[in-house]
């Protein structure tokens, strides 16, 4: 059936999703326990985390839910315990550096998974599918914030299951569906407050849904197409057919679904953090942290000296300062050992080209409209839906007066790489042989690139000569 996953049997399609997951997996969790001391941002948050066992109260610069789960892989890796020979007490008490980091590497390997669902859901195509799960697959980013006890990767997970849910939704029109889908993105906001971009995305396809038959009188046959839930066809002749979609979620629904069930799953996350500090355990105190909190954020400078990796949102279209997490010489040979978060470099600059040609071509078929020139379209919906949530999660930063960082990306990075998996299967699916040799040219540098820098994500060895040809530019250092 085409509005449903397809049947779980042995075919070179779930071959290839099986393949895609287990390497995800096993390139997370390699070697996890290294580096028996706190990376970057663990000093707070695996800190934050065993404060929750210890009974001390702290103030936390986020909402509570990431500390909640890296606190449950904490009790959870006491029990089961792993690498018990690279243990600290850096965070208040004895644990080992993998109890506090595995459900972080657990997690990062779905995030292939799931983007490969939204992209299925989007446009029934398995290449595509494929293409998009290698791709996230391959890239530095995704690894290095899924292999420490950091937030980013839960802000995503629960994001991208969010809307992955909502999709799914428009295609079988389950309930259980839309209200899942509206707690997981509560659960992306409760990680860190940019997640709630995630919404903000459904929150505006499904309004441009719903306000497009005022401008449109064409409306009307779309709507009727509503219940049909076909895909999208390659030439775009069911484009109305995926805002069409978004008519099942009725006013009420939305309402009810979308807005007063993330707004209660919001609030209900926060209650446990409250109660363990006494302080704000109250609606008063409720307010007064999320008061707080914000006023933290805007106290919070953005210069070199607040932060030496502090870089703007218009530097992480082309990576220009990636972040170095971990950095330690060692041996008579100088020896480094360098985490850097930092993308594919091949795959983002080929991303952020393909959400220039995917907004070029959106802008340059408007153009065309209005001069009433018959034009096609292909996947005119699949590509708004790309570009309303790579700009929700890109466009707000824009505003933001204080240090940002190149992590803060990452979800925006995301869609981009959906949108270069489309550009991809249509050169694979072209007639033209050259079309097919970009498309497999694109792929292999990706591929090489991921093996070339896969050392500074990973943090192996390298000799001094061997980092320096890998930090391009002297901004990456």
């Amino acid at each position: 059936m085409l509005n449903q996953f397809p049947k779980l049997r042995l075919t070179p399609f779930t071959t290839g999703i099986v393949a895609i997951f287990l390497f995800s997996l096993v390139i997370r969790f390699w070697n996890l326990g290294q580096f028996n001391q706190l990376v970057f941002d663990e000093v707070y948050y695996a800190k934050f985390a065993s404060d929750y066992w210890l009974g001390n109260d702290f103030f936390p610069s986020h909402p509570p839910l990431s500390h909640y789960l890296i606190a449950l892989a904490m009790g959870l890796g006491q029990v089961f315990p792993v690498n018990p020979e690279q243990v600290n007490d850096l965070t208040g008490a004895v644990r080992s550096t993998w109890s506090y980091r595995w459900l972080n590497a657990l997690t990062g390997a779905t995030i292939p998974l799931i983007l490969g669902a939204i992209a299925y859901l989007l446009t029934q195509r398995r290449l595509v599918t494929l293409l998009t799960m290698g791709l996230v697959a391959l890239d530095g980013l995704f690894l290095v914030e899924s292999r420490y006890a950091l937030n980013n990767i839960y802000l995503v997970f629960f994001g991208l299951l969010g809307q992955a849910l909502v999709l799914w939704h428009l295609r079988q029109g389950k309930l259980w569906q839309l209200i899942l889908g509206g707690i997981s993105l509560a659960c992306a906001g409760s990680v860190k407050w940019n997640g709630f971009a995630f919404l903000l995305g459904v929150y505006l396809l499904w309004a441009i849904a719903w306000v497009k038959p005022f401008f449109n009188q064409g409306w009307a046959k779309g709507e009727r197409q509503a219940n049909s839930l076909q895909p999208l066809d390659r030439d775009g002749e069911n484009n109305q057919g995926f805002l069409s979609r978004w008519l099942i979620i009725s006013p009420l629904q939305f309402a009810l679904w979308l807005v007063l069930v993330p707004a209660i799953t919001y609030s209900v996350i926060w209650i446990p953090h409250l109660l363990m500090n006494g302080e704000y355990a109250s609606l008063e105190g409720f307010w007064r942290i999320q008061r707080e909190t914000w006023q933290y954020h805007r106290r919070v400078g953005n210069s070199p000296d607040i932060h030496p990796y502090c870089s703007p949102w218009y530097s992480w279209l082309v990576m220009a300062r990636p972040i170095a997490y971990f950095y330690q010489k060692s041996g008579q040979f100088g020896l480094i050992n360098d985490v850097h978060a930092m993308a594919n470099p091949i795959l983002l600059w080929f991303s952020t080209g393909a959400m220039a040609l995917l907004t070029g071509t959106v802008i340059w078929q408007k153009i065309r409209q209005f001069s009433s020139q018959t034009i096609n379209a292909p996947l005119r919906g699949i590509t708004l839906y790309i570009a309303v949530n790579y700009a929700v999660n890109l466009l707000p930063w824009l505003g933001i007066s204080r240090c940002t960082f190149f992590y803060h990306y990452l979800p925006a990075y995301a869609f981009s790489i959906l949108a270069l998996a489309l550009i991809l299967e249509t050169l694979l699916d072209s007639p033209r042989h050259s079309h097919n040799v970009i498309a497999w040219t694109v792929l292999t540098l990706v591929a090489i690139a991921f093996w070339y820098w896969l050392p500074v994500f990973l943090g192996l060895p390298l000799t001094p000569r061997g980092f320096a040809l890998r930090m391009l530019f002297p901004s990456w250092i």
